[in-house]
């Protein structure tokens, strides 16, 4: 059985983000994704600049946002984001953005990223550091 790797990030919803019945825009869901994702590799060592230095890109070629009810200004929203193993060369994470004191679910989604090499060719075989990052973390 493969080890879960999960990261949580508090939000602060800012008023740029509202609209004018102070709630929070359906456009600003995928930048608290991005935070998630950017704290989860920040914290198990998968970030953006890893990826160049290594010689990749990583871009999002699918991401998914299923809403089920809105945040709204003042709430004090947390973005869980949990890593999602597959054979294939993809990043895949699942999210849920949960009210922090209720546990009230606010959405779901998914992203999907691929390997592009910094020539922006699509890149079908895991990369080697991106093998190694699996097997450090127990997703192989």
């Amino acid at each position: 059985m493969k080890k879960e790797l999960k990261a949580s990030k508090r939000l602060d919803v800012r008023f740029s983000e509202i609209d004018m019945m102070k709630v929070v825009w359906h456009g600003a869901y995928p930048l608290y994704f991005e935070d998630a994702r950017e704290l989860f590799g920040e914290k198990y060592g998968l970030t953006y600049m890893g990826y160049v230095d290594n010689g990749y890109y990583a871009p999002i070629v699918d991401l998914s946002v299923k809403y089920r009810q809105p945040i709204l200004y003042g709430s004090k929203p947390r973005v869980d984001i949990t890593y999602r193993p597959t054979e294939s060369a993809k990043v895949v994470f699942d999210y849920e953005i949960r009210d922090e004191e209720t546990d009230a679910l606010y959405c779901t989604g998914r992203s999907v990223q691929v390997f592009m090499d910094l020539d922006y060719q699509l890149v079908w075989d895991n990369p080697p550091f991106y093998e190694e990052w699996k097997r450090k973390w127990g997703q192989l």
